[in-house]
């Protein structure tokens, strides 16, 4: 069904967190097991004893703390040993610097390859300048018949895997960095729009499709929109782009583009959607650098539905009738954004002069248009 549109003119003269890897680790308690861990931080100390072994992950990350101050140097000591039988395997441990969700190979603190018993592993760390400022984890795996470099998400039979929680100070401050999730997504302006930015700091894994930092933009699609187009194509590292509703729901996504790939491009017909996520991330634990460019092209105003109603004065310095007086109207500024909504039944006329001066779109709608105006 279509709906009616009239272009106005108003001239008014006046004076807007990080998600780990958990199914981990072990299926059985007995024999390897990491005996202890020690770290003594700037303020406060983790004091580890292992034994009795425990099965998947060993979250201790909102009981033991231990605060670490970046350019500082520390010393971990860990105990690669066994809760019972001695059997050779490796271990392992990291810290999430850059709290983008990953415990990646540059943030490996040190290994360990042997048969307990062993000797205390002493390992010395310098906490990067630019690690991001907050609570992160450190992790500790050991795994039997395991080998060097470890996957911190692997699973296995025997072994252990036990996370503690770090408090990061004197780092990278990433407050005023949006789009770390979906409640503080990046609003889309005008289109057409374009944003450059990094997923490689200030931002973590959402677990959206891959276990790479997610950015989301939030989009509120123009009433005249027909296809809208998305492209991170220039990007310096290999992307995934995925457009969903508010529910969740997918409404296009793209891994390779055909003439950009391994950069990410797409396009879906805008007609008929409500408010949608935008979701930039990298393939695989990817990140790096990208422009979002997103354009479209618009339903002209002939493919709309005309109907005879009228508002004046227009253009307008304020105050604007409509006619005739049944059925409603929505106003909405050229992003698409809903303004105001006037039901001619208790009255006919909109205010504007609270807005500023510009192009703005008037939609009428019958009831049964409000209905799945509303749905949609």
């Amino acid at each position: 069904m279509k709906h009616s549109y009239l272009l106005l003119f108003f001239f008014f003269y006046i004076p807007i967190f990080a998600q780990y890897c958990t199914t981990v680790g072990p299926t059985s308690t007995v024999d390897s097991n990491v005996e202890s861990v020690v770290l003594s931080g700037a303020v406060g100390t983790i004091n580890y004893v292992g034994c009795p072994g425990v099965i998947g992950l060993h979250d201790l990350s909102q009981s033991v703390n231990v605060s670490l101050n970046a350019g500082g140097t520390y010393t971990i000591s860990v105990k690669f040993g066994t809760c019972s039988g001695n059997y050779a395997g490796a271990g392992e441990a990291w810290i999430d610097f850059d709290q983008n969700g990953n415990f990646d190979p540059y943030e490996s603190l040190g290994t360990w390859a042997g048969t307990p018993p062993a000797p205390v592993q002493i390992w010395s760390f310098i906490v990067p300048p630019n690690a991001v400022n907050g609570i992160t984890r450190l992790r500790v795996m050991q795994r039997e018949q395991g080998t060097i470099p470890l996957n911190p998400c692997g699973t296995f039979t025997w072994g252990s895997v036990t996370d503690f929680g770090i408090t990061l100070t004197n780092g990278l401050d990433c407050t005023g960095y949006p789009g770390d999730d979906q409640n503080d997504a990046i609003v889309v302006g005008a289109l057409p729009y374009t944003d450059t930015r990094s997923t490689e700091v200030c931002y973590s894994n959402q677990n959206y499709v891959y276990p790479s930092p997610d950015i989301y933009y939030y989009f509120e699609p123009n009433p005249l929109l027909a296809e809208v187009q998305v492209s991170l194509c220039g990007a310096n590292f290999d992307t995934f782009l995925s457009v969903v509703d508010m529910n969740g729901d997918v409404v296009a996504y793209n891994d390779d583009a055909d003439d950009c790939a391994p950069q990410s491009a797409l396009s879906f017909d805008a007609t008929a959607l409500g408010p949608l996520h935008i979701i930039v991330e990298g393939w695989g634990a990817l990140s790096g650098d990208y422009t979002l460019q997103i354009n479209a092209s618009y339903v002209g105003l002939e493919d709309a539905e005309t109907v005879s109603f009228n508002a004046y004065p227009n253009p307008s310095q304020g105050t604007l009738h409509l006619t005739p007086n049944t059925g409603a109207y929505q106003l909405y500024n050229m992003s698409g954004q809903l303004l105001q909504q006037v039901d001619t039944e208790s009255g006919s006329i909109f205010e504007m002069n609270h807005l500023e001066a510009g192009v703005y779109l008037l939609k009428k709608l019958s009831s049964g248009q409000v209905q799945k105006w509303q749905k949609l």
